[in-house]
């Protein structure tokens, strides 16, 4: 634990992040404050004591901002659990902190902006003083915009607070310098390790998110028998890893863009892509040396650490004004940038609505030169892609198994949009014609999403589409427990898919899952082989009688899995109506009745949208 380095500093910006978005915010604000005469930087709560928060009060003029995102089910991230369970256990007087808070969530989940709104509600009780309202980010809308228009009144009321100005200065900041070294050992370059130098040659547990492992591809295959999309299922072998998991954690994967992207960005802005630099940070104090490993090449950069497949952020394109030979470009950057109605509508239609990534936006902008050195500075890390693991840790200890789609489409623009890391895994070959076996870095993140204690609790599992894959591991544990002779109560699986002959997934094993007892009841709604669509909702509110029984009688819990914009809010619906219509309620007390079996562990959710 490190102490909060307060010397020359009046903001310190802390970051609850899980894929980097929050971390990125954070950093932003961080260099903002330059811009009204305050020295401010960014913070993970995890690297600091932050026991030392009082210490700020001791500081004239001092804030404390907090960039919170909430994770799953309204958990804090990974980064902010310990933060949370300080606010939670202690009772540190905060007299004279000043503080700000801005939240990062979705609306489609029942627990939307958790953490922004306890961190926000707990600093006031420990005696903090809120200097500006607490902002909320919607990333089922438009986060960014909802974070620029927050900014934008939030800087005002710092001024006011503290009786300070803004210099007027909207010039570039750079927060990092490009060193060029003369002498390489190139043995000391990074090319791709996340953390530790020559990681991936000598891999050392424990495994995680700065440790990833390198693990073996042994199967990858295609599920659908027909359509127009791709569906896979891969196995990664992690024997020797001593990586443990539960079915219905996550394994997390850390992809690789598109060489051809990469190379187009180089030809662009005509640059040797194999030159060897280092990004050095301009402030010496500060914790983070480097906007991602250094020294490396710009091929390895734009290839692994940065994101360059997503449309860029409002701050991207405000620092890449200035590179704009033709005024207009210029005039359009900065107004996209720009929190005004007129720019926010363009960003949005320009920019997110035509999926255009920064290399549509070079090519669309052909007066737009940035130095590749000031672009990889901007351009947020690439970060690793979350999948619900579709096997048992009891059943296949030595192997994670990955179901997913490969996402790819056309967009307005005539492009191609692909995916970074279903586009990447789809082209993993188990064993290349030289004999050269594919890996994947990865590393398992713990999850909330666990079958009962208790084996004679029955089970009901509602998934469509890849929302399949917790359940594949939960029915082969429930197979193995069976073998183990114990009471498994009902297992219950409600899937979903568009055709039978088309993307029925896993259809072999779930009928001989069928077959051997393990699964009780399997009920596939097929959306499109029939006049009117049938959805997994349709075959809940058929069964719904013996759905509340196993409810209401027989301590069943409930999973769902998959779409949490719609499937699962459909979902949650269908089980008002069946807690009205077969238990009496009224609306009043379905959602409340609902809620408690939520509250209860009895009702989970493993869902994304």
């Amino acid at each position: 634990m490190m102490r909060l380095p307060l010397q020359n500093r009046n903001m310190v910006v802390f970051y609850g992040s899980q894929t980097g978005t929050a971390e990125e915010f954070c950093g932003r604000l961080a260099k903002d404050a330059q811009r009204y005469g305050m020295r401010g930087m960014s913070a993970d709560p995890e690297e600091y004591d932050m026991s030392e928060l009082p210490r700020l009060a001791e500081i004239d003029n001092s804030l404390a901002v907090f960039c919170m995102a909430t994770y799953g089910e309204g958990d804090p991230t990974d980064n902010a659990q310990d933060f949370y369970d300080w606010m939670q256990e202690n009772g540190e007087d905060l007299k004279g902190v000043n503080f700000a808070v801005f939240g990062l969530g979705n609306k489609t989940y029942e627990h939307f902006n958790a953490m922004g709104k306890y961190t926000d509600k707990r600093l006031e009780e420990l005696g903090g003083k809120r200097i500006y309202d607490l902002g909320m980010g919607d990333d089922d809308g438009n986060l960014e915009e909802d974070f620029v228009s927050w900014k934008e009144q939030f800087w005002p009321a710092v001024c006011e607070h503290f009786g300070v100005e803004a210099t007027g200065d909207d010039t570039s900041i750079r927060q990092y310098e490009l060193v060029v070294p003369t002498d390489i050992n190139m043995n000391k370059v990074y090319t791709g390790e996340m953390g530790r130098l020559k990681s991936f040659e000598t891999q050392k547990p424990p495994f995680d998110a700065k440790n990833p492992y390198l693990a073996t591809v042994a199967v990858n295959r295609q599920l659908n028998q027909a359509g127009d999309r791709h569906l896979m299922h891969l196995e990664l072998d992690i024997s020797g890893s001593k990586i443990r998991y539960d079915s219905g954690d996550h394994v997390a994967v850390y992809p690789v863009n598109d060489v051809s992207i990469v190379n187009r960005i180089g030809q662009i802005l005509d640059a040797d892509l194999d030159t060897v630099i280092s990004l050095n940070n301009l402030d010496e104090e500060s914790n983070k040396k480097h906007p991602f490993p250094c020294p490396t090449t710009y091929r390895t950069a734009l290839t692994h650490y940065l994101d360059i497949t997503n449309p860029p952020r409002t701050n991207v394109l405000f620092e890449l004004a200035q590179y704009a030979t033709d005024p207009k470009d210029q005039d359009t950057l900065r107004k996209m940038a720009s929190a005004s109605p007129e720019g926010k509508g363009l960003y949005q239609s320009w920019v997110l609505d035509a999926q255009r990534n920064i290399l549509a936006v070079l090519e669309d902008m052909p007066s737009l030169h940035p130095t590749i050195d000031h672009l990889c500075e901007l351009l947020p890390r690439l970060q690793a892609r979350y999948y619900s693991i579709a096997s048992s840790g009891k059943v296949y200890p030595t192997m994670v198994s990955i179901c997913a789609v490969v996402v790819e489409f056309q967009t307005s623009t005539g492009r191609t949009f692909k995916g970074v890391a279903t586009n990447w895994l789809k082209n993993k070959v188990v064993v290349t014609d030289n004999g050269h076996k594919a890996t994947v870095p990865m590393y398992v993140r713990k999850s909330q999403f666990r079958l009962p204690f208790k084996a004679s609790n029955p089970v009901v599992m509602i998934g469509p589409g890849t929302g399949i894959a917790p359940f594949m591991g939960f029915l082969q544990e429930r197979g193995w427990m069976k073998e183990q002779g114990k009471d498994v109560g009902e297992t219950i699986l409600y899937f979903g898919c568009r055709r039978r002959n088309e993307d029925f997934l896993y259809q072999q094993e779930l009928e001989e899952f069928e077959k051997a007892g393990v699964l009780t009841q399997l009920n596939v709604a097929f959306s499109r082989d029939q006049e009117g669509k049938v959805y997994v909702q349709h075959l809940l509110k058929k069964n719904k009688e013996h759905l509340w029984k196993l409810i209401h009688t027989d301590n069943a819990h409930i999973y769902i899995c998959g779409d949490a914009r719609n499937m699962a809010r459909d979902v949650q619906n269908t089980f008002y109506d069946i807690a009205e219509e077969v238990g009496g309620l009224t609306h009043t007390q379905a959602v409340a009745y609902i809620k408690k079996l939520m509250t209860k562990g009895r009702y989970s959710l493993d869902v994304w949208s």
